[in-house]
């Protein structure tokens, strides 16, 4: 074979030269792999990733709508909340070895079950079925959230309770006859919630008479308003089949992605509240993920041009707008003042200070305005930040603005100053403006028209003894028995508004003028619709007080509600209380199951279900937790139930 040279080339030198091109590329393509090797594998080559990641994979999930684009540059959730929920360990569940736990709660063996009940198997079984919810929850919380100390640990916040939250023996009563009327109720609830299972199951109200489901227009497209408000009832009761149920009911079929005109108040306060609440009790991590997921939804409605949320909001899209009966475009003061336990919980659990912020404005917003005599009145614009109407009530329209006060107070573990000093700044103009005495002795709250008395009271009013009397120790020291008798005089008031009715229930509004005492005048009043306030300040002049007058007068609106509300299918409320040939409504309200029997319950349990050292009740009656900022951070772990 013949060979054609190069000019100038040797045979010898061409094959060199081609040795040593093949040597460089060798090393050329080695040094190529280690580079983009290094790309992935060096510890800080996230940033570098993206450079060859498409964009799908590494975007950020955001909230929607803000200002429009503020919330969403702002608020970025945590790795936790953007992934699907996992699922937990049902109370019926096998759990497998306990993970170790800071809880305060002490673990019930089998044994220790025994012999503290004296063979109470039905007991037994309830206690297992908790710690068994329990433990699968702390397994799953610390293993998600114990090496990161910027997100909500579970078990830390367990450890910081000075109480178990079920108390040392659920609540039950010493008293034969206490705990016969504590059962009754409990089946009551159970009554209530089977009907709503067999006939109205997913939609949000029952509707005993016709025996269907109700969904309505509050909450824009939500369903399961009772299953949800429900939630922390059964738990708490111990009806845990029933409580399974209603969590699986979430993980399946709560659907939180409406496009319907929902109310901002209500949503926050019964479906925020109601899950932030199961989740405190039960560590279930569904709770808390829809908790935030629905919290997220609720923020585009501060959209305005002072952060005033308006009162309607459509889920889907995030455009929100005044409710048309409001006066000239008005937020309701009942309404936006009643969002700040949900929202500084929602903060505590995303550790995003956007929820807190929101409501902070309100408050910055509420202290800068002039108020009529020291009072608020119930409709501002949300537009220019000024009073529309100078209507100021502690009823409808007011009411859990003044509550959500005092309770923000109580549930910082007292180191919210600036919710003090509004709360104790109201009740005295509250005091001086409001409160009147009847010529029969009777102490009310009338209403305030731009400076006339209106001597009316509402149902909804009857709260005020329960949040006055909770709010008696952390005011003036020579206030606390002025404050103390306060509450006990307007919670005379309300129940004498139940007795003087044929049926013992309460009207929807009573009047002081004309010669009537604590009585309804109007047709449009008499009407009693499964309320809880007058019950509410019932169990917390109880547990003040333990006078035992207010368990005689819970008892007695037990004996109402089994004799007038209570029909084959279901708990109805009714027309008109004063007469006895009863015209029901054909509604089992979602709230007689969250707070009337809730409230009933707790009434006739022992201090240490729930302890008020721990807990305080939004106004839907979800508890949720005392933030114990310092012993969250460390600064403070000895265990204070170890004396207990």
């Amino acid at each position: 074979m013949v060979f054609r040279k190069l000019p100038g080339v040797s045979a010898s030198g061409m094959g060199l030269r081609l040795s040593q091109k093949f040597v460089f590329l060798l090393f050329l393509s080695g040094l190529v792999t280690l580079c983009f090797g290094a790309l992935f594998f060096l510890p800080d080559s996230v940033r570098l990733k993206r450079i060859f990641l498409s964009k799908t994979e590494i975007q950020p999930v955001t909230v929607g709508s803000g200002s429009e684009n503020d919330v969403r540059e702002h608020l970025k959730r945590p790795k936790q909340e953007q992934e699907h929920p996992r699922g937990m360990t049902s109370a019926k569940g096998e759990t497998g070895t306990k993970a170790k736990s800071l809880s305060r709660k002490p673990s019930v063996s089998h044994e220790a079950t025994e012999e503290r009940l004296a063979g109470g198997k039905a007991q037994e079984d309830l206690t297992l079925a908790r710690s068994k919810i329990e433990s699968s929850s702390e397994r799953a919380t610390s293993s998600d959230r114990g090496a990161n100390t910027d997100t909500f640990s579970y078990q830390k916040y367990r450890g910081c309770l000075m109480k178990p939250p079920l108390g040392r023996d659920n609540g039950k009563p010493g008293d034969p006859q206490t705990n016969e009327r504590r059962e009754k109720v409990k089946e009551m609830m159970k009554f209530a919630w089977d009907n709503y299972k067999r006939y109205a199951w997913g939609k949000n109200e029952l509707r005993p008479l016709t025996r269907n489901g109700h969904i309505g227009n509050m909450f824009g497209g939500l369903r399961g308003a009772s299953i949800i408000d429900s939630l922390d009832t059964l738990y708490i009761m111990g009806l845990m089949e029933e409580y399974t149920e209603a969590k699986d009911w979430v993980q399946t079929s709560l659907d939180l992605n409406s496009n319907g005109e929902a109310s901002l108040f209500e949503v926050n306060i019964r479906y925020v509240g109601g899950l932030l609440s199961a989740y405190y009790l039960t560590g279930e991590e569904l709770f808390r993920s829809k908790a935030m997921e629905l919290g997220e939804k609720l923020l585009p409605a501060f959209n305005t041009p002072t952060g005033i949320p308006r009162g309607v909001i459509n889920l889907g899209s995030g455009t929100s707008w005044s409710w048309g009966w409001a006066s000239a475009g008005s937020s309701i003061l009942a309404e936006f003042g009643t969002l700040h336990l949900e929202f500084v919980h929602l903060s505590e659990l995303s550790n995003n200070p956007i929820y807190t912020e929101k409501v902070m404005n309100i408050r910055k917003l509420l202290n800068k305005i002039e108020k009529p005599h020291g009072l608020y009145p119930n409709f501002l614009s949300p537009v220019s930040g000024n009073w529309v109407q100078h209507h100021v009530s502690i009823g409808g329209l007011g009411d859990s603005f003044y509550e959500y006060l005092i309770k923000s107070y109580l549930m910082s573990d007292k180191t919210d100053d600036d919710a003090k000093r509004m709360y104790y700044g109201a009740l005295e103009a509250i005091e001086a403006n409001l409160v009147q005495k009847s010529p029969g002795g009777l102490t009310y709250m009338a209403e305030w028209r731009g400076g006339i008395l209106d001597h009316k009271m509402g149902h909804l009013a009857c709260f005020s003894g329960g949040m006055i009397g909770i709010g008696a120790d952390d005011g003036a020291p020579e206030k606390r028995q002025h404050y103390l008798d306060l509450a006990a005089e307007i919670t005379h008031t309300c129940h004498e508004s139940y007795t003087r009715s044929a049926t013992k229930l309460g009207p929807e509004a009573f009047r002081f003028d004309g010669g009537a005492e604590a009585t309804a005048t109007r047709l449009s009043d008499r009407y009693y619709i499964l309320r809880p306030e007058v019950i509410e300040s019932y169990m917390y002049m109880w547990r003040l007080t333990h006078d035992p007058k207010y368990r005689e007068w819970g008892w007695e609106a037990v004996e109402a509600l089994e004799q007038h509300c209570r029909v084959e299918a279901g708990f109805s409320g009714i027309r008109d209380v004063y007469t006895m040939t009863v015209s029901h409504d054909n509604m089992q309200q979602s709230f007689f199951l969250s707070e009337t029997l809730k409230y009933l319950y707790l009434l006739f349990s022992d201090d240490d279900l729930l302890p008020m050292e721990d807990w305080v009740f939004n106004t839907e009656a979800h508890p949720l937790p005392i933030i114990r900022k310092s012993c969250q951070r460390g600064e403070a772990t000895q265990d204070k139930t170890a004396s207990k």
